[in-house]
């Protein structure tokens, strides 16, 4: 056996271009397959992370879903907002420990603008308990100041000190600015992977002066009042958009979430993060079975066309495989020799697969964070990839039993008898 290695190799290497361009296909396939299993295990990964130490998140009674997905992670539309009286009875029950209002609704040259107070930065977590760290600056203390993200601040080029002006509305062009009533940068948060990243953040009163002139979404014809007036009146704010709860044991989770269900004066409900998280998941399981199902093809195709060359060449090697038999190799090592060519194919695509699959996560990551917000690892495969993978090699070692079966099955006589 061990002399049949050298002239495996060497026959290999006359077929190089043929196996070649097999070799390439096996390889694109398992990048696709490796690819978007490492894509749908961050963007797990990532909505998992986006908030932690949060046991519940309140708001106006409505699809769980759509408010996790709007308060958490700055997608879709808010339906109602819950009153400030509100919000304070839920910071004030003796089972909460501390409360995060949240008011979304205007922006900045398309990213969001978060209207919260100083419990964001003490009690927000990220990840795996992180807390808020700042890259530069620090929380805004005083009314027209803002915080931004961090891929807010890289992507506009905006440092501490620089004003800005918010605009009306979410997203899109021409939206109506607050243009009278600038803003000042005075901190710049470090880069969290999350929705934070791409999110401005003032205090409450700030959002309610810079709406004091303005009614139905529009300013109001004749009125404008100035930056320094604002203050005289009154700036509490009559709704948010939800409230990030922690309460002072875990235990009480389900009774919270009773209490809020039952609340009087309106209705509201109270979402557990990771079971909205979970319906997540449910929505998105058609997609990422289809997802899979084509990188799974993919892999197929490739292995076929492996198949394929293999057999399509054993009419050109019946010669070569005669003469090996001439030299006293068995049927077996023929057989043999065939499935561990396929094999090796197999395992070095796979190899190349992954290889490339990291390249890739290296190269693109950065960019598919900053325009999706999306953190790609590269790090070990984890045990889904290290499942494909296996399915992989099992796959091509098992498509290789073909083409050294049917070589087992030619006779030395057949080789040798030339074709008229």
């Amino acid at each position: 056996m061990r002399a049949l290695l050298p002239l495996a190799l060497k026959s290999a290497w006359n077929r190089r271009y043929s196996l070649g361009l097999t070799l390439l296909a096996v390889t694109l396939s398992v990048t696709l397959l490796l690819g978007i299993e490492r894509l749908r295990q961050d963007a797990r990964d990532g909505f998992a992370q986006a908030v932690s130490g949060t046991d519940l998140v309140v708001g106006a009674r409505g699809s769980p879903l759509q408010l996790l997905l709007y308060s958490v992670f700055r997608m879709g539309e808010a339906s109602h907002n819950l009153g400030w009286d509100s919000a304070r009875a839920l910071a004030a029950h003796p089972a909460v420990a501390w409360t995060i209002p949240l008011s979304l609704g205007d922006s900045h040259r398309g990213y969001p603008v978060l209207g919260t107070t100083s419990a964001y930065f003490e009690h927000f977590r990220f990840g795996d308990r992180q807390p808020l760290a700042f890259a530069a600056g620090q929380p805004f203390a005083g009314l027209f100041e803002v915080v931004l993200g961090a891929e807010v601040a890289r992507k506009l080029g905006y440092r501490p000190g620089e004003r800005i002006t918010l605009s009306h509305g979410m997203g899109g062009e021409g939206l109506a600015e607050h243009g009278d009533k600038p803003f000042t940068v005075v901190g710049i948060l470090a880069p969290t992977g999350t929705p934070v990243d791409r999110t401005l953040h003032i205090g409450l009163e700030a959002l309610e002066a810079i709406h004091l002139d303005w009614q139905g979404g529009a300013p109001i014809p004749g009125l404008n009042i100035p930056p320094e007036l604002v203050k005289k009146f009154d700036l509490t704010p009559k709704s948010v958009t939800a409230v990030l709860v922690g309460l002072k044991s875990r235990a009480a989770v389900f009774a919270m979430q009773r209490h809020v269900a039952d609340y009087r004066d309106e209705p509201l409900m109270a979402v557990l993060p990771g079971v909205a998280l979970s319906q997540l998941w449910e929505l998105l399981g058609v997609a990422e079975g289809v997802l899979r199902a084509v990188s799974a093809l993919a892999v197929a195709a490739g292995l076929a066309g492996l198949v394929a060359v293999v057999l399509a060449s054993l009419d050109q090697r019946r010669r070569e495989l005669a003469i090996l038999r001439a030299n006293g190799a068995r049927p077996r090592d023929i057989f043999l020799l065939l499935a561990l060519e396929g094999g090796a194919v197999t395992l070095a695509g796979a190899l190349l697969g992954l290889t490339l699959r990291t390249v890739l996560v290296l190269g693109l990551g950065p960019w598919v964070q900053a325009e999706y917000g999306l953190v790609l690892r590269a790090d070990w495969p984890g045990s889904g990839e290290l499942y494909a993978l296996g399915g992989v090699l099992l796959a091509g070692l098992l498509a290789s039993l073909l083409p050294g079966w049917r070589a087992y099955r030619l006779s030395l006589a057949d080789g040798m008898t030339p074709r008229l």
